[in-house]
């Protein structure tokens, strides 16, 4: 795949093949076309080449099996709608253009928050939440498209330890129902105790696979280059990593 803005490519010839029922990190300098990526997998910006296919088929014939999380900064937090009707939204795809939530769906969305341990601010605006309860709104309305694939766009950024300790124990949990997760994700610190694999991306595919071959002092340095200011590994065979 390659996409490009303003005929400059900012995904440039990128191919990889994501395994199922895995945690899966997207790593790589700021710039590196990480959110276009995900964007470009969903058909929201276009692509100059390149096809995606998610479990054998196009997009928009996959479009229910998908739940995607976006930057909390891209969301109009200020919009008047409650957080039980965010997470609701996520239960459209299944319904169709001309039902609406019932009472099952509510009751869907209600255990998605509970998930999160949201269920007390259901009522409560949005605009009213901290930024970790709001990425734990939208994590809710992911879960509630009951997705096979879950493309989450930073869902750790600005977040504090306990809102990041509850996501990651989600991810878990739906890794060990088989759904596929591929987080964007910039502390590398976390990432060999987080996911089962990496892509990392400079905005061509630097290297994909499995968090023990492919996250290297090596690779680490094509993709970050002078951003990477210290490697080595300490005595338990794990590396220590200090950035600017």
């Amino acid at each position: 795949m390659t996409v490009s803005y303003h005929k400059k490519p900012v995904v440039q010839n990128v191919s990889f093949t994501l395994g199922e029922g895995r945690l899966i990190g997207l790593l790589g300098p700021n710039g590196a076309g990480k959110s276009t990526l995900l964007k470009a997998m969903l058909g929201l910006v276009p692509t100059l080449s390149g096809q995606v296919h998610i479990y054998g088929k196009t997009y928009t014939e996959q479009r229910k099996r998908i739940g995607y999380v976006p930057q909390r900064e891209s969301v109009d937090w200020d919009f008047p709608t409650h957080a039980l009707d965010v997470v609701l939204m996520g239960t459209y795809g299944r319904l169709g253009w001309f039902r609406r939530p019932g009472k099952r769906e509510k009751e869907t969305a209600m255990e998605c928050l509970r998930q999160v341990g949201m269920a007390d601010y259901a009522d409560r605006q949005i605009s009213q939440l901290s930024g970790g309860q709001q990425q734990r709104i939208f994590l809710a309305r992911a879960l509630a498209q009951q997705a096979d694939l879950y493309l989450m766009d930073e869902p750790f950024a600005g977040v504090d330890a306990t809102t990041e300790k509850a996501i990651i124990t989600l991810l878990e949990q739906l890794k060990q129902q088989g759904k596929t997760v591929l987080v964007v994700h910039h502390d590398l610190s976390t990432v060999a105790s987080y996911f089962d694999d990496v892509l990392l991306l400079n905005r061509e595919l630097i290297a994909a696979g499995p968090v023990s071959e492919t996250f290297t002092a090596e690779t680490l340095q094509r993709a970050y280059g002078g951003k990477i200011t210290f490697l080595q590994h300490n005595d338990q065979g794990g590396m220590i990593i200090a950035g600017k």
